[in-house]
């Protein structure tokens, strides 16, 4: 079930919502894309990156044609992903990126916490979820202590993931992920 809370910088709930069509329509209005993708053909536990992205090609050649992205891979993370731990510090940190930041989870969850403006926006995504942040936006994600997801990841920038730190502790002012 996804939700989305929206704070205030001090902390104090303000909206919780559990309808993807109300979410997206909210978060649309900070600029943020969410939607839901189904795949073409079954995936199963094993399949390997390149099965995965042949089940969702549809969808990511039409976002490829629709906004120019150039890179596309699969990043999976499991409980026993030796390091866990560093990647999700990493991660937890408030940051930005030149570009859009584009997952599409095609297995497990994760939390996508935006600062915009005077408000933060954390949303939790699952399986067949699809968000994009928006280029310059400060936001952290967190995918718990014992990480298990997996996504597909667009990018503008051949380089792949490049974060830009803005060394503000406000993520830690706010709930993590619980699995």
């Amino acid at each position: 079930m996804n939700k989305l809370n929206i704070y205030t910088e001090d902390a104090k709930l303000i909206h919780s919502i559990n309808n993807n069509l109300e979410i997206a329509e909210a978060l649309k209005e900070v600029g943020v894309d969410f939607t839901q993708w189904s795949a073409t053909q079954v995936i199963e536990k094993t399949d390997s990156n390149e099965m995965i992205l042949k089940a969702y090609n549809d969808s990511i050649q039409q976002l490829i044609q629709q906004k120019g992205y150039q890179t596309v891979d699969v990043i999976s993370l499991s409980p026993d992903h030796p390091d866990k731990k560093a990647l999700r510090e990493k991660f937890l940190s408030e940051h930005t990126h030149s570009e859009d930041e584009v997952r599409f989870f095609v297995k497990g969850k994760g939390l996508f916490t935006m600062h915009i403006g005077e408000k933060v926006y954390s949303i939790l995504c699952e399986k067949g979820d699809l968000i994009s942040v928006p280029a310059n936006a400060t936001h952290w994600f967190d995918m718990g202590e014992n990480p298990q997801f997996t996504c597909i990841r667009l990018f503008n920038n051949p380089e792949g993931w490049v974060a830009k730190y803005t060394g503000n502790q406000i993520a830690e002012k706010f709930p993590c992920l619980e699995l």
